[in-house]
């Protein structure tokens, strides 16, 4: 009974998260009490839900008779703290990335990028934003190109629908761009760490669907875009920091967070160090720079490019966000929901044949247009463990085609992926236009992905 009551608080919490801007309560604020309710009610049913010979083994026990205090012990200090070591090593690697970007943006140093943009044909335009948009997301990360790119077309287009149009071609070009990335897509990154791919092989398995995925919506929109865009009056830009930064300090923090981000993958390729190791000292190495490069200036100025004022600006509620989310997928996998649904796919889609696998990660993208991806990907990261030789091993059919997939489904509704959410609010887009205009091209875009990946990976294999 309990283990329907933890699913029912779930599904709550859930609901009121992809009703966010309905109910006007951040969905941070919704995932940490859904995923610390969860795991209360888990423990104050232990008794229940809890196999006493798991916790005697376990803890080292001999005694047959289940003792509560111990079932406690086993929630508190073993199920909850591993799960926990493996949500930390996710939000210390987005803090730290989110940190790099935000010090590089203090500094104006994506100016470097869009400066260099003069064309105002409505066509060449919209090729350039979504080319740059594509490989940005897969060397940053999605949401944060999104941002820096809808804040790009903000200075350059004055037409409010024209801005939509290309908001909503940033949405699915960065989406597509990060799916193909370790450092490029949360999931991507959660299915990195968790070590069901690596980075070679999501590179070069990946990068094509996700190319198709985002170069079939823009040929279709081509011979649409006709025409000039208009720019928008130049708005004064006194008081930002950047402006106390030299040239060839800019150049160098970007120039260097770039490089830093792409030395992760690296690092952990060398050391085999979980990658959040080599995100943090990337973020060392980037906070003694801009201490270094700013020693001599006042103090004001210092504390707006410093990394120690920037972090202050990081975006703290999707950290905490994927805490509470990740906590609620943890409860259900430790209650055994995740293996009880595990079972249920197994005798209904079939995962013992390759397509089964195949519509089982189609099925999980387009889930993810309607509700948040992370839980989705960490739920299937539960379900199903490595297993060598099958279809789960190590970069088998399943993780791959469920980065694609995962990746690229959100962008069919304005909702199903965070960069959806960010030009939401950057743009005031709305559900319903989104969903005319631009769900279509997506779904298109990512069904034909899709099929390239099944393609390549029949002649691969």
């Amino acid at each position: 009974m309990m283990e329907y009551i933890i699913i029912f608080i779930f599904i709550v919490g859930y609901t009121a998260i992809a009703l966010e801007h309905k109910l006007h309560i951040n969905k941070a604020a919704t995932a940490l009490v859904t995923g610390v309710i969860c795991w209360a009610l888990y423990a104050l049913s232990a008794s229940q839900l809890v196999s006493w010979p798991d916790v005697a083994h376990h803890l080292g026990l001999t005694s047959d008779q289940p003792d509560k205090e111990k079932m406690l012990e086993y929630i508190s200090d073993y199920q909850l703290l591993e799960h926990l070591s493996e949500i930390a090593s996710i939000l210390f690697f987005l803090i730290g990335a989110m940190t790099i970007v935000e010090t590089i943006d203090a500094h104006g140093g994506f100016s470097i990028i869009t400066n260099r943009i003069s064309t105002t044909s409505r066509l060449s335009l919209m090729w350039l934003v979504c080319g740059l948009t594509f490989f940005m997301s897969a060397a940053l990360d999605n949401l944060t190109t999104t941002i820096v790119m809808a804040s790009l077309v903000r200075k350059m287009v004055a037409n409010y629908k024209d801005r939509w149009l290309f908001a909503g071609m940033i949405v699915i070009s960065a989406n597509a761009g990060g799916a193909w990335s370790p450092i490029g897509d949360v999931t991507t990154t959660m299915l990195w760490i968790g070590k069901q791919i690596t980075t070679v092989r999501i590179i070069t398995m990946v990068i094509l669907p996700s190319m198709v995925c985002a170069l079939v919506p823009l040929l279709l929109l081509t011979r649409t875009l006709k025409g000039n865009i208009s720019h928008p009056e130049i708005k004064s830009s006194a008081g930002h920091s950047y402006l106390a930064v030299k040239p060839h300090e800019k150049k160098i923090i970007f120039v260097g967070g770039i490089l830093l981000l792409l030395f992760v993958p690296v690092f952990k390729a060398i050391t085999h160090l979980p990658p959040f190791m080599g995100m943090m000292l990337s973020l060392g190495i980037m906070w003694i720079a801009t201490e270094i490069l700013h020693s001599k200036k006042p103090f004001a100025v210092q504390r707006e490019l410093s990394v120690i004022g920037v972090i202050r600006k990081i975006d703290m509620a999707s950290v905490l966000f994927f805490l509470g989310i990740l906590l609620a997928v943890g409860s259900l996998q430790s209650v055994g929901t995740l293996s009880h649904l595990a079972s249920f796919l197994d005798h209904t889609i079939g995962i013992d044949h390759k397509l089964g696998i195949i519509l089982l990660a189609l099925t999980i993208g387009v889930l993810s247009s309607l509700v948040d991806n992370v839980p989705l990907v960490a739920a299937a990261m539960g379900m199903y463990p490595i297993q060598p030789s099958t279809y789960f091993e190590q970069d088998g059919l399943f993780w791959e085609f469920l980065a694609y997939s995962a990746g690229t489904g959100g962008s069919a509704l304005i909702i199903g992926s965070a960069a959806g959410v960010a030009v939401m609010g950057i743009e005031r887009i709305t559900f319903a236009w989104y969903f005319r205009k631009i769900a279509p091209l997506a779904l298109i875009g990512y069904l034909a992905g899709a099929l390239v990946y099944v393609l390549q990976y029949n002649i691969f294999h």
